[in-house]
């Protein structure tokens, strides 16, 4: 038979009733989730997040289109940014300082900063793994001449002196410096876990539908570099057309190709997704940067940052559909959550331009945000850095 035990009350004690034990746990439950949720929860209404290269991460709320504050992250000089999975941390890469800060998006506070090496500039965040570019040879800025205008621009500096009428790239000496390299951080530890050598002025990244391979665009030396995303062991380096400095790249919703940009050419190319061959090539406006399909898959849209314009193009058969104005250097941008605007960062604008998805139409300049770098926004959206 089973012992049955009763607990012995002093007398002169009260007893409590039941109802006060209870009342009291679920008390104590509920204090200690609000103390998680408050360290641990993302932004719980829809937010962009905007690196600005003089001011830290600026912080907008997508419901009032207004910009609410800034993460400061010192002088580093923050570009490239990716947000975790459930979107509590910020991952931004630093190129004053040489390494990745991670914000906790609650409270803007730096929790964390990985020494990465020179120059990160672009960060992925996939399967638990951060893919930050960096470039151990950079030397402070471009060769002048022809194409050194726009590399100006993405080093920060002026270039006075480019000479117009060349060949793109012609003057680069990009091979003669060491070759740029991702390196690989483990999100639970914060630490880097391998390095993979890349080719030149390594700059955008995407992965394949199944999230196994990760192709790098390399601007120095025209190639897109395709490796096992796992271990970073190279598969296979596709070599694009002379001079044109490829930087963005996306797979398209149906994971059967990847758009490349080639800036100093202004075109951006379609890759068959299994052979990697160059199946269409389409011409553009200037200095093409960030790309991204919509969120249906439907329209293509470029970042054209040198003609000041925004193209859209249909998303199967790659004809132009409409040209949207928008400010300087504007190199990437994001849908907003519902699919319902375009937010396109504009660096020398020192603004985010606010675009209606669906009919282009301009809706409002979002500004105090110098140098805009990239955005990124949670929930999760497509953009020309991130994709759902």
């Amino acid at each position: 038979m089973q012992e049955t035990r009763f607990r012995h009350v002093p007398p002169g004690l009260p007893r409590r009733p039941r109802r006060f034990l209870v009342h009291a746990l679920s008390a104590c439950a509920g204090a200690a989730a609000l103390a998680f949720a408050a360290g641990t929860a993302a932004a719980s209404t829809p937010t962009a997040y905007v690196t600005s290269e003089k001011a830290g991460v600026g912080v907008i709320d997508l419901t009032q289109m207004t910009l609410t504050k800034t993460f400061p992250v010192g002088a580093a000089g923050p570009r490239g940014l990716s947000l975790n999975a459930d979107g509590s941390r910020l991952l931004v890469a630093n190129k004053n300082t040489g390494d990745l800060s991670v914000i906790d998006t609650a409270s803007g506070d730096v929790v964390q900063r990985v020494k990465i090496g020179k120059n990160p500039e672009y960060v992925r965040v996939r399967n638990g793994f951060a893919y930050v570019t960096y470039e151990p040879g950079e030397t402070g800025g471009p060769p002048p001449g022809a194409g050194g205008a726009q590399q100006a621009e993405k080093h920060g500096e002026k270039q006075a002196d480019s000479k117009p009428g060349g060949k793109p790239g012609a003057d680069d000496d990009d091979a003669s410096q060491p070759p740029a390299e991702i390196a690989i951080v483990d999100m639970k530890t914060w630490h880097v876990v391998r390095s993979v050598t890349s080719g030149h002025e390594t700059e955008g990244i995407e992965f394949s539908r199944d999230g196994k391979t990760m192709l790098v665009t390399n601007e120095g030396d025209d190639t897109v570099s395709v490796y096992h995303a796992q271990t970073g062991a190279p598969v296979r380096t596709v070599k694009l057309a002379a001079g044109g400095r490829p930087r963005g790249i996306r797979l398209s919703p149906d994971g059967k190709v990847y758009v490349v940009t080639l800036e100093s050419l202004s075109k951006f190319v379609v890759l068959d997704a299994h052979t990697f061959e160059v199946l269409k090539t389409v011409d553009t406006r200037l200095g093409p940067y960030g790309v991204a399909f919509g969120p249906e898959g439907r329209r293509l849209f470029v970042a054209a940052a040198r003609d000041k314009t925004v193209q859209v193009f249909d998303g199967h058969s790659y004809e132009h559909v409409a040209d949207v104005p928008v400010g300087q250097r504007c190199w990437h941008f994001s849908f907003t959550p519902d699919g319902a605007k375009l937010l396109v960062a504009c660096g020398r604008s020192d603004a985010v331009y606010v675009l209606d998805a669906r009919s282009y139409q301009p809706i409002k300049q979002i500004g105090d945000l110098p140098l805009a770098w990239g955005i990124v926004t949670w929930p999760h959206s497509d953009g020309s850095i991130e994709s759902r």
